[in-house]
Order: C-alpha cells, then structure tokens, then sequence
C-alpha cells in the first residue's frame, strides 16, 4: 500500500492515541526513529522509521509496522521475508523522539539476511577501552 507518512498527526478511527501523538517529536519530515531490540537478549536487531499510522499499527497489531523511506510505503517486517518481529513492548525515550520497540524476533532482522544490522562493521573500540572515562565524548 503505497501512501505518505501521517505528519500531521492522528486522523479519524483508528488513528493513534492522541495523548501519545502529542508527546511524539518527530523529524521534518514527520518520522520518528525506532530502534529494533531482543526482548529477553537486548540485542539491537535493527533501526527503522515510523510516522502516527505506522506506530499506531504496530502497537495495535503486535506486529513491527515501518515507513520506508525509499519506498515510500509501509511494510510489515517479515511479510515478504519470513523473519518476523513479534512486539513485546514499546517506549519512548526521554525525550520523546526515538521509540525503543522490544520485539522476539523470528530469524534475521537485516535484509542481508543477517541477525542484526549492527554485526558486520565494527568501527573499533573508544580508545581506553571498557571503565574509561568517556565524557570528554559528551564535548
């Protein structure tokens, strides 16, 4: 289903909450990142898009609804690819403009077919490794 994001906010049955989308930052273009975790693993399996309708479906169905950027349509995660993500929770951060969606996840979370997006390209380590201080990181 080919359509454009819902920027505008909640519109008519179905819509979501409006208290949530009231308290929701989203970017520009009405988007809201939304990181991908294992539930019970706290794997982060991937990052995704979602405007009001695709949040609201997801919270509704069970199952992790995306706006793709470059299809300009929402898709279903494992619809075509068989690798579902089953949602066990949803949070906003603290400053309402990510959404943490804990989800089981059923086989590979990236569309190259790997568990996550996040296992192939390790940048390296912060120099002083694990217990430095980092806070000059913040500057």
């Amino acid at each position: 289903m080919t359509s454009t994001p819902s920027s505008s906010g909640p519109s008519g049955p179905g819509s979501l909450d409006p208290q949530v989308a009231a308290r929701l930052r989203r970017s520009a273009d009405g988007l809201v990142p939304a990181i991908a975790q294992q539930y019970d693993t706290g794997e982060v399996l991937m990052l995704g898009w979602m405007d009001d309708e695709a949040l609201h479906r997801t919270l509704t169905t069970g199952r992790c609804t995306y706006w793709s950027r470059s299809r300009r349509e929402y898709w279903v995660k494992g619809d075509t690819s068989g690798h579902f993500q089953y949602v066990k929770s949803v949070a906003l951060d603290c400053d309402a403009d990510t959404v943490l969606v804990k989800v089981d996840q059923v086989g590979a979370a990236c569309h190259t077919g790997a568990r996550t997006c996040f296992d192939a390209d390790v940048l390296g380590a912060v120099e002083g490794g694990a217990g430095s201080d980092v806070s000059s990181l913040d500057q």
